[in-house]
């Protein structure tokens, strides 16, 4: 395969209500079918009128700001200081909601388009029935990575070609079924697109010819297949965030008991996860199985479908405030044994015991 990445010069400056499609045939009457064209968001954005007044300069302008970032999130991602990592009502997670500032005049705010790949559609179908030219489209916008510095575009939408090559059941040059790969290709052309747009040389049209020898009859699924659901992504939370999401969720902790028999040596790890933290002489004992039946036998309210015992003695002789920190000692390993996914279910210790509590798991 070779690839050519070829500049769409003398665009120029783009108004809302602009035709982005005439604008580009005439910029590049070269076009070819089968060519992919990389449209900057940004001019996408203008056309289509989504831009916001905001003051020019002062706290003012800041408070403005903060407002349209508001407006434009669904969730907050993480935070540091004044910068905020958002998930927008696309799905997208992005630095401030990919608000832009930068090529426009300091009074105005430019926002992502409404919907990228209904804006691709619309682009791509006017440049064929008004110019004959069969294209694939994608809209871009730059995004940061996690793990790695520096930015790099990416397709917020995409019509006449699919968003992803899926290799899954291929089977590579040495036989191995490849199970996981599925290559996310306008990223990958949206990245080259950039290499000729720049950020300062108002090149907002690139073309790249090569990659596709035909495009799609229909405009295909769009980006929108790129968007992870939260509820999959393993990273949807900053560390400052996860944490205060794990500490609320310990707050706020159910009494109660899991499905399955428990592991034990889960319940090791959570013991000795919280060993160092709890008041000194504090005790918790995983009771051994062979024992185990005649101390539950002895316990107020012990469940039958209960796998473990946890046995928990505080430091002697005991006070007041010994009992009161003795209960949080206690919290702090059903938060330690949630962390290994084990529920647990406090209850009063067995009859003629010299623990104070029993943890049913």
């Amino acid at each position: 395969m070779k690839l050519e990445i070829l500049p769409v010069l003398g665009i120029g400056h783009v108004s809302e209500g602009d035709d982005l499609a005439a604008m580009i045939a005439t910029a590049a009457p070269w076009l070819r079918d089968g060519d992919v064209l990389v449209v900057t968001s940004k001019i996408v954005s203008k056309a289509e009128g989504r831009l916001v007044d905001i003051p020019a300069d002062g706290p003012e302008r800041q408070a403005a700001r903060d407002e349209v970032l508001a407006a434009e999130t669904a969730r907050v991602v993480a935070r540091r200081g004044p910068t905020r990592i958002v998930q927008t009502h696309h799905g997208f997670v992005m630095a401030a909601a990919g608000i832009d500032a930068s090529n426009v005049d300091k009074t105005r705010l430019v926002l992502l388009p409404k919907d990228p790949d209904a804006s691709a559609r619309a682009l791509r179908a006017a440049l064929r029935e008004r110019y004959d030219r069969d294209v694939a489209v994608i809209v871009s916008d730059t995004m940061g990575r996690p793990w790695r510095n520096g930015l790099t575009d990416v397709a917020l939408g995409v019509a006449g070609m699919d968003a992803i090559r899926d290799h899954r059941g291929e089977t590579d040059p040495y036989g191995n079924e490849l199970t996981l790969t599925e290559m996310a290709v306008v990223d990958e052309l949206a990245g080259a697109g950039e290499l000729i747009k720049g950020k300062i040389d108002q090149v907002p049209v690139a073309v790249i010819r090569g990659y596709l020898s035909a495009t799609r009859d229909d405009d295909g699924d769009g980006a929108t297949v790129l968007v992870r659901d939260a509820a999959q992504d393993l990273f949807s939370l900053g560390t400052a965030e996860a944490r205060a999401a794990g500490l609320a969720a310990g707050a706020t902790l159910a009494d109660g008991l899991g499905a399955a028999p428990v592991d034990p040596n889960a319940v090791r790890r959570a013991i000795d996860t919280v060993a160092h933290a709890v008041a000194p002489g504090t005790v918790f004992t995983l009771v051994d199985e062979e024992a185990q039946p005649g101390l539950a036998a002895t316990v107020t309210g012990w469940p039958s479908r209960a796998t473990r015992l946890i046995l928990g003695s505080p430091p002697t002789p005991v006070n007041a405030l010994d009992l009161v920190r003795f209960g949080a000692d206690l919290h702090r390993l059903r938060i330690a044994l949630a962390v290994e996914g084990i529920p647990s279910l406090p209850l009063p210790p067995p009859a003629a015991s010299t623990a104070s509590a029993t943890l049913a798991v």
